[in-house]
């Protein structure tokens, strides 16, 4: 499943081709597609056709795209629903293989297209025409669209990430924590309620209610990179170790977005249809076996040093035995 910087990927490409367009047709190809969408087929359509995309926001996993809606969509992108009308979203769940894909019309479909949305015509002064359609593509159908209504944010600020994000956010989304690449992230915050739990690090990492976007691979990575064992207990977490996990959270998934995410088959691509390439630079993750980057370099390096593979939440768990020591004591 796309992790945070997958799809934050899919985010900055979005409002790269797709911000301020009007969405002038929608075309539902799979009814499943849309089933979470309660209304039916021609409500989406009809919240969709007219309507002008204002933003492309992110929280955690979650993406959407706040829209003025077709009487409003002439106004300004921060307008917000002030007219009266509440303010509502294109919402995206990517799910296991979902795929959010701009092309030129005319081009062929692909074999498991269940969306397309057609976009006003824009031309770029440095690339010409910009491609018009906005194609929802889901192989194993687990993913997909739907219409919202946003409501104000708790704190008073932004959403999530976005270009000009506004401090409302999808009911939906409304319950998960900020992400560490959130500028609204506190670790204060986190670091309050982490110490509240009972729990192995790595299962509150997991957790979308205390902080957002992290998902095995980049747990993984992120306890490799600060020599945290995934089952180092919550409540007497220091906080200086809290603070370098954060931090490493950051670090790994700053470093994935400059590979363009983590692509390990055909099923995870950028807007554009291109693949990321950071699992060429993972550390623990899939590495079972083999030699720990960081301990390799010590010349007392052995067979602990080893990458481990170990089951975890119905899940794999990779981790150095050398310099990612189990506890004594831990919760599993």
């Amino acid at each position: 499943m796309p992790e945070l910087p997958e799809v934050e990927v899919v985010r900055r490409g979005l409002a790269r081709w797709v911000l301020g367009r009007t969405i002038d047709d929608v075309d539902i190809l799979d009814v499943r597609s849309i089933r979470r969408h309660g209304l039916g087929a021609e409500d989406f359509a009809g919240n969709l056709v007219g309507a002008r995309v204002l933003d492309v926001v992110r929280r955690g996993k979650f993406l959407w795209m706040p829209l003025a809606p077709p009487a409003e969509a002439g106004g300004t992108a921060t307008s917000g629903g002030t007219s009266g009308v509440a303010p509502v979203a294109l919402m995206a769940h990517l799910g296991m293989s979902g795929q959010l894909l701009v092309k030129d019309a005319g081009l062929p479909e692909e074999k498991h297209l269940r969306v397309r949305l057609t976009l006003s015509a824009v031309d770029d002064p440095d690339a010409g025409p910009l491609p018009q359609e906005l194609r929802f593509v889901d192989q194993r159908i687990f993913g997909g669209l739907f219409v919202t209504s946003m409501v104000s944010t708790t704190d008073g600020h932004p959403g999530g990430l976005g270009e000009s994000p506004l401090p409302l956010i999808p009911v939906e989304a409304s319950h998960i924590a900020r992400d560490p690449l959130d500028p609204a992230f506190s670790f204060d915050d986190f670091f309050a309620k982490l110490r509240r739990r009972r729990t192995g690090i790595k299962r509150a990492l997991l957790d979308q209610g205390l902080v957002s976007g992290i998902g095995n691979i980049y747990a993984d990575e992120a306890l490799w990179a600060a020599k945290v064992h995934y089952a180092r207990p919550t409540d007497v977490m220091r906080r200086a170790d809290a603070l370098r996990l954060i931090d490493a959270c950051r670090d790994v998934m700053l470093r994935a977005l400059d590979a363009g995410g983590t692509s390990f088959d055909s099923l995870y691509v950028n807007v554009n249809g291109s693949s990321g390439y950071f699992e060429r630079s993972l550390n623990a993750y899939g590495r079972e076996g083999e030699p720990c980057t960081r301990c390799a370099a010590d010349p007392l390096f052995d067979s602990l040093s080893l990458i481990r593979r170990e089951m975890f939440m119905n899940r794999s768990s990779f981790s150095c035995p050398r310099c990612q020591p189990k506890p004594r004591n831990g919760r599993w």
